[in-house]
């Protein structure tokens, strides 16, 4: 895997880790302004940490995608997917938490919700697939994993990314104003 260098000096790192298939990769797509990442319903599409590089309101950022995390499991693969969303947790500076409103709160969520606390890191609550009034209620299940404000949006249409990014861009340290 190849890492930019920009992104290896560049402060201001978003992660975005979940379980598999909460769409992930279709929000850092959304955020990185272009199909960089591959968007499938299989769930181990995503292996390694894809970066990009993005900007919100003149402030420049980068985002890692991750695979989706599973505890576990012996699956050699799913061990990588592991260690490479460690590997992001590391790198970041914020974290994005997603997970899926259509299918609600999972084990596997509490589960990513545990070890994230570990990082204390800033951690913000995504709850995706909000691609309807009706869901919008939905998301307050996930309170109950304990981390704080649920921010209810759609990697796909991306409504509520506006609000997200406000609020994460306001933790970071450096700022950089994007060309």
């Amino acid at each position: 895997m190849e890492i930019d260098h920009y992104l290896c000096a560049m402060p201001n790192i978003i992660a975005i880790v979940g379980r598999p298939n909460v769409g992930k990769s279709t929000l850092f797509n959304r955020l990185v302004k272009s199909r960089q990442a591959i968007v499938e319903e299989t769930a181990g599409v995503t292996r390694d940490r894809h970066y990009g590089k993005s900007d919100w309101n003149g402030i420049e950022f980068s985002v890692i995608d991750t695979g989706g995390y599973v505890e576990g499991t012996d699956d050699i693969f799913e061990e990588e997917i592991r260690r490479q969303v460690e590997l992001a947790i590391g790198e970041a500076d914020v974290i994005i938490f997603m997970v899926d409103v259509k299918d609600g709160l999972t084990s596997m969520d509490s589960d990513v919700a545990l070890m994230l606390r570990k990082s204390r890191k800033k951690i913000f609550l995504v709850a995706n697939k909000v691609d309807n009034t009706n869901r919008t209620f939905d998301i307050n299940e996930f309170y109950e994993l304990g981390l704080g404000q649920v921010y209810g949006l759609s990697s796909i249409n991306g409504s509520g990314t506006g609000e997200l990014l406000d609020d994460i861009v306001k933790e970071f340290k450096d700022t950089v104003a994007a060309d």
